[in-house]
């Protein structure tokens, strides 16, 4: 059986009430990652804004096999961050005899539905979710110990989302999770125009934007929070300087918010700070995880060089 985030869950409560103390009001981006929000994510994985998820599908589309090749028959597929697991589907088509597959996800009523599909539509594949934040220690399931060798999977550019200290830590531990022989691959968005960018992240549907906004609505349900949704709006922002888009939450006049026991004031066009996607430079990652005992081997990428899909191995 799954475990359910409970309400009120006091990592959610501490991380909201810290986060809105600070000059600069911040929540952690794992905290969109409601059922809601990960429905809504998969919404904007559709549109024809959003580039990284189709340009990210057709490279993993064409290197399949290779993957496939390296990792072996029996192997056992450790996807961090799995939402609903369509990337997945395109490695398990091209491996043989996949022994397990153990999705990785913060929302245990989205990852138990997404973990039913797959079994339903894989015959015989066992699959063993895991409900857990991906930055935390995880102790991958005995069943998932297979005759073949572990792969690691984290597309999506999720690792945009992380600091250089984050990455690190996560190299390492997954590298301690997947273990000798392991293989890992890593979907990352590439450095470009914020012309590009922008509408990436604040669509004309307005999909992105009830997204973030939904991040409200969750400590409004589980916190008692009291945010007037129609009092903050999306704003996607580039920040040059660290190359990355910013998502922000941006408060429309003063207003004064209570969250649990504690209130905030908010000035007008003060914001709450959610959510960061970086954009890297070619090699920027692999350098970062030659340093915590990976190394690259292969590196995808599509005609344009908007998205790259690497392969690493552990050394």
């Amino acid at each position: 059986m799954l475990d359910t985030l409970t309400q009120g869950d006091p990592a959610f409560a501490d991380d909201v009430l810290t986060g809105l103390s600070q000059p600069q009001k911040t929540v952690p981006c794992r905290w969109l990652y409601d059922e809601r929000g990960s429905v809504l994510f998969e919404e904007i994985t559709l549109l024809p804004e959003y580039y990284p998820t189709r340009t990210e599908a057709a490279i993993l589309e064409a290197c399949a096999a290779d993957v496939a090749s390296a990792a072996g028959p029996g192997a056992t597929v450790v996807e961090y961050g799995a939402g609903a697991s369509v990337k997945t589907r395109l490695l398990l088509d091209a491996m043989q005899d996949v022994h397990c597959y153990v999705p990785i996800d913060v929302s245990a009523e989205f990852l138990a539905e997404s973990a039913a599909r797959l079994e339903a539509d894989y015959a015989g594949l066992q699959v063993v979710p895991v409900v857990s934040d991906f930055l935390s220690p995880i102790d991958l399931p005995a069943e998932s110990e297979g005759p073949g060798p572990a792969v690691g999977f984290f597309p999506g550019s999720t690792v945009g989302n992380l600091t250089d200290e984050e990455i690190a830590d996560f190299f390492e531990r997954a590298r301690r999770d997947l273990g000798d022989g392991a293989s890992f691959v890593l979907g990352a968005d590439l450095k470009k125009s914020a012309d590009r960018l922008i509408p990436a992240y604040d669509d004309a549907a307005g999909v992105t934007a009830a997204f973030n906004l939904n991040l409200l609505a969750r400590i409004n349900r589980e916190l008692g929070g009291t945010f007037d949704l129609t009092r903050f709006i999306h704003e996607a922002r580039w920040n040059e300087a660290r190359s990355r888009v910013e998502m922000h939450l941006v408060s429309q006049g003063t207003q004064t918010v209570r969250v649990c026991d504690a209130e905030f004031r908010f000035e007008d066009g003060e914001t709450i700070h959610t959510e960061n996607s970086r954009k890297f430079a070619r090699g920027e990652l692999s350098a970062l995880a030659v340093r915590r005992g990976w190394e690259t081997t292969e590196v995808w990428m599509d005609d344009d060089g908007l998205f790259s899909v690497m392969m690493l191995k552990a050394a």
